[in-house]
């Protein structure tokens, strides 16, 4: 019996000490970097060579089905800092572009992980790039130009960002919007400097490292929200990185990226708070196979940036949204892990939440559980095994275990077959792919099983109109969604 007390109270230390230690937290958010872009997650054909990347996955846990909340940036960012699928906004397809980017994504009145992190004491900064929208206004509040036609003109330096990321939970942000406007650099709330985007990799890493040593030498926990801008276009490698690979401008930008990944950890171990940082390094969706010129990557060098998966950025498929995802936390989470459990990006607001001893009103992150358990027991279950997936057209998948529903004929994407191509070869309208026996996804098998394509049908459907996939009260999406998508021909924003 005293055994069995001794033991009763050593897990209600444990349980305490996660619940109540709060660590410095950060998030590292490549752009674009594809699964296999990470030579650890893809060792027989993964050639580009990132060594502070597979020396950090050595350190933490790294999960092998893992997924970003749709396979292009804007969508998927707003789901990371929102708990939320972004198919629950006006955003029903592509990203914000030069027409609808002055409207920030991001309601003013949704809790985001910084606005929920300042309540349990958190300082929060964002470093590199938002696209979530905002405005860009003159000192009477008028609007700027930045744009004449698709030429970027603007804007001028002095410009207010009045709706950014310091009104979305962030004490501090220093940055630019998105590629297009990259030569913009953004300081909390104002323009201060133009850049060229040769130099920004290397400007948001010194400003990563600033900030960590600053921030090193006061009480306050803080909350650093990285978002680099590589390998994404433009592929510009600083001098010094280019032709390290001797496989082309790509390469060498990831190469640059594992870098400045590796210089953000050392500055966390230079200033004696590694042990209690924990750090999630993550890309926002694949890699964009026009920008690396994949097809040369792969024939030529036999580097495949999708490992073995079917697709790229945009695609419903593998390649768009299965994405690196290592955490570590020394002493907290076992290191040198792989977990093989289906998660999404979304789960990291709830995580972070129960970590830092926080209690989610159940209107906020109505689609993020936490995946604390699995951090603390890589084979600890969950009561949730549904992801929902979403293309560049706005195309949906569920994925439930081994099973993976696909409610469109082609890739949903840039890749060939297009949804338009595979309507003119009469393919099939829906897929099915055993993802246990098929990761690859090259067997249809919708016509096998028709009872699992109606039961998974049918749990999209109620995810999408309960408002959330947590359980709670039901919530209404901001636009009516529409999950059988017409087929759209036209051209999709690609930034």
């Amino acid at each position: 019996m005293k055994n069995l007390k001794l033991i009763v109270l050593l897990m209600l230390v444990v349980n305490y000490t996660w619940a109540q230690e709060k660590p410095n937290i950060v998030y590292i958010i490549c752009d674009d970097l594809g699964y296999g872009d990470v030579q650890v997650l893809n060792p027989e054909k993964g050639k580009i060579k990132t060594p502070k990347i597979d020396a950090l996955a050595k350190q933490s846990m790294m999960f092998t089905d893992a997924h970003s909340a749709a396979a292009v940036c804007t969508p998927s960012r707003y789901s990371i800092l929102t708990g939320r699928y972004s198919w629950r906004s006006r955003l029903q397809k592509g990203v914000l572009g030069t027409g609808d980017e002055l409207e920030p994504l991001i309601a003013e009145d949704i809790v985001t992980v910084p606005k929920m992190l300042k309540e349990a004491g958190y300082k929060t900064a964002a470093i590199g790039k938002w696209h979530l929208g905002f405005k860009f206004v003159d000192d009477e509040g008028n609007p700027v130009k930045v744009y004449e036609g698709k030429k970027v003109v603007g804007p001028v330096i002095g410009s207010t960002v009045p709706n950014g990321p310091i009104s979305r939970g962030f004490d501090s942000y220093i940055g630019f919007h998105h590629s297009r406007v990259m030569q913009t650099v953004i300081k909390d709330d104002k323009v201060i400097d133009k850049m060229p985007p040769i130099k920004m990799l290397q400007f948001l890493s010194n400003q990563a490292t600033e900030y960590i040593s600053k921030e090193s030498k006061n009480k306050t926990p803080f909350f650093m929200y990285l978002a680099l801008n590589s390998p994404h276009s433009p592929v510009v490698p600083s001098e010094a990185w280019q032709g390290k690979s001797g496989m082309g401008a790509y390469a060498d930008f990831v190469m640059e990226t594992d870098d400045v990944v590796g210089r953000v950890l050392t500055a966390l171990e230079e200033n004696g708070i590694a042990d209690n940082t924990l750090v999630f390094f993550t890309s926002d969706n694949g890699c964009s196979a026009p920008v690396a010129k994949a097809g040369k990557l792969e024939k030529e060098f036999g580097h495949y940036p999708s490992a073995n998966f079917r697709g790229y950025k945009s695609d419903i498929w593998e390649g768009g949204h299965r994405i690196p995802f290592i955490v570590r936390w020394p002493g907290k989470i076992e290191a040198n892990t792989v977990n093989d459990k289906l998660i999404c990006q979304t789960n990291l607001m709830a995580t972070c939440a129960e970590i830092v001893g926080l209690n989610l009103n159940e209107n906020v992150g109505v689609d993020s559980y936490s995946i604390l358990p699995m951090l603390k027991n890589k084979k600890s279950k969950t009561d949730y095994n549904f992801v929902i997936h979403h293309s560049i057209n706005g195309k949906f998948s569920i994925r439930n275990k081994k099973w993976k529903l696909e409610l469109t004929p082609g890739s949903g994407g840039w890749t060939g077959p297009t949804d338009v191509k595979a309507i003119k070869e009469n393919l099939p309208k829906i897929q099915l792919y055993n993802m246990k026996k098929d990761e690859e996804e090259t067997t249809n098998v919708y016509d096998k099983h028709p009872r699992i394509v109606k039961k998974l049908t049918a749990k999209l459907k109620q995810i999408v109109e309960n408002g959330r996939t947590t359980s709670g009260k039901l919530q209404q999406n901001d636009v009516s969604v529409d999950i059988y998508k017409t087929i759209d021909s036209k051209k999709t924003t690609t930034q």
